[in-house]
């Protein structure tokens, strides 16, 4: 019995200097062979997040993940990127951007997941997302020509240059200096995705200060 109790707080122990130590490359994490160029100002270390409306992961990650964000240093920068892995991952991208150059992404991203997961709407054609988006004070003529601006158009397709410079096989993602990609796989769960953030941030932000 004395044995038993003395390899499970050795191995108690082992699990606490493993933790201790932070995460590890290669099990919670990936680093990119060619760190991805950043785009935020002011040396800010630069967080996004990889997802898509559509997924139920992506969807159980919001409620953790933005209250991680509203906890965020000054010198930290986060945005997301819609994943373009299909056409209905492409047309929900097309309706982040178009709601971004309106004015009301931050007003509707919550709802636009809610309408998917909590009732089965699709929001696929345009007629639809342009309806949608009248509840935020967009004529639908509006939302329609945003829909199909140029504007939107080059963004899907920077988005969709960077998520395959990320090498992203899966949503969600975090992204953390355009150099270490978190998954659910490596981090063990969504609600740790976060928490190996705040590590990889920290080590970002030593490295730089070196």
């Amino acid at each position: 019995m004395l044995k038993s109790l003395l390899v499970l707080a050795a191995g108690l122990g082992m699990s606490t200097l493993v933790m201790a130590a932070g995460p590890v490359a290669g099990e919670d994490y990936k680093v990119l062979d060619e760190p991805v160029k950043t785009e935020v100002p002011d040396g800010k270390i630069e967080v996004n997040e990889v997802f898509w409306y559509g997924c139920p992961h992506c969807y159980a990650l919001e409620e953790p993940l933005n209250a991680w964000v509203d906890e965020l240093p000054d010198d930290v920068a986060f945005q997301r990127i819609p994943a373009t892995m299909g056409d209905t991952w492409t047309k929900h991208a097309r309706a982040f951007y178009a709601a971004k150059e309106l004015g009301i992404q931050k007003e509707m991203h919550s709802d636009f997941f809610d309408a998917i997961h909590e009732k089965g709407q699709r929001l696929t054609e345009p007629d639809d997302i342009a309806e949608f988006f009248t509840h935020y004070g967009v004529s639908k003529d509006d939302a329609l020509d945003a829909l199909e601006s140029f504007g939107v158009k080059s963004q899907i397709n920077r988005a969709n240059a960077k998520m395959r410079s990320y090498k992203i096989m899966g949503v969600p993602a975090l992204i953390v200096d355009g150099h270490y990609v978190i998954t659910p796989s490596s981090a063990g769960s969504l609600e740790n995705m976060p928490k190996i953030a705040d590590a990889l941030i920290d080590k970002v932000r030593s490295e730089r200060n070196e």
